[in-house]
């Protein structure tokens, strides 16, 4: 695997891999924003020289650029508002003109100048390097606006600093800046002559779907989604497997003894539900709140999963806070459902050996447990979180089966009281009930739901 390296202004050179959020061709490269943009430019002309005046009202909220502006003199706009000429981009840097996608390319402005809102970030490229359009289709991009950082309070918060400056930027030649450019533009018009309805259809569709998304995933985990197959074999066999495996990881000393104490829950002749830890029998049918399948089992999250909790290094001590070391997430990091590359924060060795450096691989399964509950990521890259993230790790079974049940499991059953105050704790995240269904079984739901989905 090819790694990626930053020289510094002192010569030093780092990995920045856990930076990098997606391949690029080999003809581009990545680059900071502030080595090939000249950031916040200033004008110099006659006070008597028309201008072109645009607050922020007047900057389009669209992909593209799109502004009207009110022709003024020079001297009146010079001071107090941010400047631009013809060829500059500007977005804006507050919420949630930011999200907005309030931007611009600045062209056939009166003498070429211009001032504006305060609000706005400019950036003006080195001679003829960048496509303007290409910087602007950039900053418009989920890359870009979906990742940045803000600070302020919640009506006006804008990106903090730093943010534009050291966003890594993926650069083509310039040729082929221009090529992607004219395609962009000519498929923007496109989206533009749908978008009206696709918006109004779209506020029907997403509640629609969302209901229907809930349903599927309930006949699911109810065992009535796919028929039950008996060559597929049965959830008590599958428990029997984890059991091995757990404790072949005791043996390797990769895990500890106690994890080989697993209750087992079962259905009576009475038709409830009991559970047997050792020789203790405990009727648990107040917790049960469906039947599931003859082949199926339920189970703890905890008998068939390793959780591990995280931390936060003391904010008050500056040596455990070190940027470009080791990832480090928090709930504000997590995709839900999707993968983590790359964390706002990292943390330094001292940092790291507070979790006595066992670190969450990457490919791990995290859930948030904490303010934001049964919020679901996979980590693109090995990284530490923090203490309101579980990281999961399945014996046998599927991760994706985790991944796409625990968010409804989690707010279900004996969990609801704990959601009411906002958080769970470890030892209701490892009692968490688990409908199992074989392996075999557990595969064809997942390729039902995606099949499913893709006529939602």
């Amino acid at each position: 695997m090819n790694s990626y390296y930053e020289k510094m202004p002192d010569g030093t050179v780092r990995c920045i891999d856990f930076e990098i959020p997606f391949e690029i061709p080999d003809s581009w490269v990545w680059c900071r924003v502030s080595n090939i943009f000249i950031l916040n430019p200033k004008n110099n002309n006659e006070d008597d020289d028309m201008a072109a005046f645009i607050p922020m009202e007047m900057i389009n909220a669209c992909y593209g650029s799109s502004y009207t502006y009110k022709e003024v003199k020079w001297k009146s706009i010079k001071n107090g508002y941010t400047h631009f000429s013809d060829g500059d981009i500007a977005f804006a840097k507050i919420t949630p003109c930011f999200q907005n996608r309030k931007s611009a390319v600045f062209e056939n402005l009166p003498n070429g100048i211009g001032a504006g809102t305060t609000e706005l970030k400019v950036l003006r490229p080195y001679v003829n390097t960048v496509n303007p359009y290409y910087l602007l289709f950039f900053l418009e991009t989920p890359y870009f606006v979906e990742e940045a950082s803000f600070k302020g309070t919640a009506n006006q918060q804008r990106i903090i600093s730093g943010y534009l400056e050291g966003k890594l930027f993926p650069l083509p030649p310039k040729a082929e800046q221009d090529r992607i450019v004219k395609q962009v533009q000519q498929l923007l018009p496109l989206t533009d002559k749908y978008e009206s309805a696709f918006e109004a259809n779209l506020r029907q569709q997403d509640s629609i779907n969302t209901l229907l998304r809930k349903s599927i995933l309930q006949e699911a985990i109810q065992g009535k989604l796919v028929p039950q197959l008996e060559s597929e074999g049965t959830a008590e066999e599958l428990l029997a497997e984890i059991a091995e495996e757990k404790k072949r990881l005791v043996k390797d000393g990769k895990l500890k003894k106690s994890a080989l104490t697993a209750s087992r829950i079962f259905r009576g002749d009475d038709n409830r539900y009991y559970e047997q830890i050792g020789s203790q029998i405990l009727d648990i049918s107040s917790e049960i709140t469906f039947d599931i399948p003859d082949s199926w089992r339920y189970c703890r999250l905890g008998d068939i999963a390793y959780l591990r909790l995280g931390k936060t290094p003391p904010r008050g001590e500056p040596e455990y806070w070190k940027p470009g070391e080791y990832p480090w997430v928090s709930i504000a990091d997590m995709v839900d459902g999707g993968t983590i590359y790359h964390t706002k924060e990292s943390i330094s060795k001292e940092g790291a050996r507070l979790f006595q450096n066992i670190i969450s691989p990457a490919g791990s399964l995290i859930m948030s447990f904490k303010l934001t509950i049964g919020k679901i990521s996979i980590l693109g890259t090995h990284a530490f979180h923090n203490e309101a993230i579980v990281t999961i790790c399945p014996y046998v079974i599927s991760a994706d089966w985790l991944k796409c049940f625990l968010p409804m499991i989690a707010q279900t059953g004996t969990t609801k009281d704990a959601i009411k105050g906002k958080t769970l704790n470890s030892k209701s995240l490892n009692a968490l009930l688990i409908p199992l269904p074989p392996l075999l079984e557990q595969k064809r739901i997942l390729a039902m739901i995606d099949k499913i989905s893709e006529t939602l």
